[in-house]
């Protein structure tokens, strides 16, 4: 985890559940990782529909960095433009007390790294077919992004820069989607020498290691670089005192692919080595090239797996409690909001919320953020081939830049009480009283109405049946 100066930040983060802005309740803090501190929220829209999302708060120590407030800006933009089942969706940016955030598409599950943290320490192999699955709708989304074009029918030049098992959630649905595209940057922006080096080094492009200019190649070597994991079961990289992380990725010496008991292995190993070539010209030229060898492969010899599937599989080995949780940390947000149901800010925001929440108007209401923008000083049923459960480099690699979306255990203060609890532990959560009363009044409006219905209904039955 990176170094934060988490008194700066600890002030505003202590009383949870609580408002934010105009448009969501903080209900859990979920982490803090190099540019953000990132918590779980409950939108709503003026209509009173609400649903959970990722709120990211830039950090106070990059308030006075107008590049990095501008490229957050500008890829913001970019992002809220991708629409497609296999990327998260970015809602909203604005700013409060301040500081810029970022708002984004909830997932219920897991991040891949977290994933394969929890299949090492349970023993748990992960059923080939799945990681194929995982890296195959992870080609997806890099596809549809690399392709996006803007309205004028120009290619926007998305390249996303840090493909890595953080990077790629996966519901308890089955779901795969590919986040934080924030980060990424058209083609035509310059780079220097520094900022080359925003992914992580285990899943970087040579080139992109180096500083050079990088496309959509890039990223298919990245993703290349699970699929080698996935399927060895352990870092593809392996630092040595004579060579760091990123002295291996500027080198681009990918190690062979470990021999595997696996069908048509030599035909993976194939796909494998071709993305993972150092010389983006010896590589496939996009994503979807990759992705139909990997379809051919595994429709050839029937390594079929469906995300309903992989959503069961999750499930069963680590989601229940983590689906319990989160319908707790959702509760107490629906009380925060019935305990408070006007919410109110006078802050100023770089995109004035929509009359709705609407995900359409998502790039209208980007759009109008400030560029740059100057933040002031703060104070199916899977067949029997499995590959072994990753090894240790999972449970005791490094630590990601970006912490997983998904939130970690509680503490008992952030959860409703127990039915058990102090009067005055209860009290705490109670609606408002004239809340209480507008409810009951509600209550006994739908109970006479459907009184009044039952009569009518059973009146004109009788006349029928006369």
């Amino acid at each position: 985890m990176a170094d934060v100066d988490s008194a700066s930040i600890s002030a505003g983060s202590d009383a949870l559940p609580r408002p934010f802005g105009a448009r969501y309740v903080l209900v859990d803090r979920i982490g803090v990782g190099g540019m953000a501190e990132i918590f779980l929220a409950r939108g709503r829209t003026q209509s009173g529909v609400g649903r959970l999302a990722v709120v990211k708060l830039v950090l106070p120590k990059f308030a006075q960095d107008e590049r990095f407030s501008a490229m957050l800006v500008q890829e913001a933009k970019l992002a809220a433009q991708l629409s497609h089942g296999n990327v998260v969706q970015t809602f909203d940016l604005g700013r409060e007390d301040g500081r810029l955030y970022i708002a984004m598409e909830y997932v219920e599950g897991f991040d891949l790294n977290e994933l394969l943290k929890r299949c090492s320490k349970a023993k748990v192999p992960l059923p080939f077919e799945y990681a194929l699955l995982i890296v195959r709708e992870t080609l997806q989304a890099l596809d549809y992004a690399h392709r996006k074009k803007d309205s004028e029918g120009k290619p926007l030049g998305v390249v996303h820069r840090d493909v890595s098992p953080s990077n790629v959630l996966i519901s308890f649905e089955g779901e795969v989607k590919l986040c934080d595209f924030g980060i990424a940057r058209a083609l035509n922006t310059r780079d220097s020498a520094g900022e080359a080096i925003e992914g992580k080094a285990n899943y970087m492009a040579p080139e992109h290691a180096r500083g050079d200019t990088v496309d959509a190649r890039a990223d298919v070597f990245s993703a290349s670089v699970i699929l080698w994991e996935l399927i060895a079961g352990r870092r593809m990289y392996r630092p040595t005192p004579g060579a760091d992380l990123l002295a291996l990725a500027r080198a681009g010496e990918a190690p062979e692919l470990p021999e595997k008991d696996l069908p048509g292995f030599d035909k993976l190993r194939a796909i494998v080595r071709k993305g993972l070539a150092k010389s983006p010209a010896d590589r496939y030229p996009n994503a979807v090239t990759m992705l139909r060898e990997l379809d051919d492969y595994a429709m050839e010899l029937g390594l079929h797996a469906t995300p309903m599937a992989l959503g069961e599989f999750v499930v069963e080995h680590f989601g229940q409690e983590i689906l319990e949780l989160r319908r707790a940390r959702e509760q107490a947000a629906i009380a925060m909001e019935v305990a408070q149901p006007e919410i109110t800010s006078t802050k100023q925001t770089v995109a004035p919320p929509a009359e709705e929440w609407d995900d359409s108007t998502a790039v209208e209401r980007i759009a109008a953020a400030d560029s740059p923008v100057t933040l002031p000083a703060a104070p199916s049923t899977a067949r029997a081939t499995s590959i072994a459960p990753p090894g240790d480099g999972y449970a005791t690699g490094q630590e990601n830049n970006w912490p997983t979306v998904f939130p970690p255990l509680p503490l008992p203060s952030q959860l409703p009480p127990p039915l058990n609890a102090p009067p005055d532990a209860i009290q705490s959560w109670a609606p408002a009283p004239e809340e209480q009363s507008s409810t009951a009044g509600r209550l006994l409006a739908l109970v006479l109405g459907a009184v009044i219905t039952i009569a009518i209904g059973a009146l004109i039955l009788s006349r029928l049946r006369g």
